[in-house]
């Protein structure tokens, strides 16, 4: 159980703070930030969010403020100045899914698509209620949507998106809101701040 009054996350670090209280669980549609969502997840995987967080604005300036249109047509040369900058995150892997992965949305769009289109429409029912997490165990690593949603995505010719990633990237993209129930996000939302 957290502290009422405490974030869930963040407390004690400014930019941490401002992440957690104005973009995690925030809805986001639109193509380009999605398309950073997912990536920077898949750079976070094995790592803390912090320093992802921390490394977000050398990445947005190394992987053109994520257009995809741009990434898709990194070559060689790119990916060998994107393992030179100690400014990001330099795993190979990862560079070269941040690649395919822009070129996967371009094939989305060339058959009439949207990545947003995609991601959403793994978004939970809103028929369904679900209970708001009290304590961090009561919040899923991966769910049977995140797991579809990876699926598509790799169907798609997304890479380093398995399920846990997804539900990740579905958390920083607001198709779930896990702030715990004594969150003050929640709190000051509810009106009881």
């Amino acid at each position: 159980m957290t502290t009422p009054g405490a974030r869930c996350f963040g407390d004690g670090d400014p930019l941490y703070a401002e992440y957690h209280d104005t973009e995690w669980g925030v809805p986001v549609r639109g193509e380009h930030e999605l398309f950073e969502r997912v990536s920077l997840e898949a750079f976070q995987s094995g790592l803390s969010w912090l320093t992802i967080l921390r490394k977000r604005p050398a990445f947005r300036a190394a992987f053109a403020d994520f257009d995809p249109r741009v990434v898709a047509r990194f070559g060689d040369e790119d990916t060998a100045r994107l393992l030179a900058d100690a400014s990001i995150v330099r795993n190979r892997l990862k560079i070269a899914a941040t690649i395919a992965n822009a070129r996967a949305i371009l094939g989305l769009w060339d058959s009439g698509r949207t990545l947003s289109e995609l991601v959403w429409s793994h978004a939970p029912s809103a028929d369904v209620a679900r209970p708001r997490p009290q304590s961090w165990e009561g919040v899923p690593g991966l769910t049977p949507e995140s797991t579809a949603l990876a699926r598509e995505l790799k169907a798609n010719g997304f890479r380093f998106v398995g399920p846990t990633t997804a539900y990740a990237s579905m958390q920083a993209c607001g198709l779930v809101d896990d702030h715990l129930a004594s969150c003050p996000v929640v709190l000051a939302r509810a009106g009881r701040s």
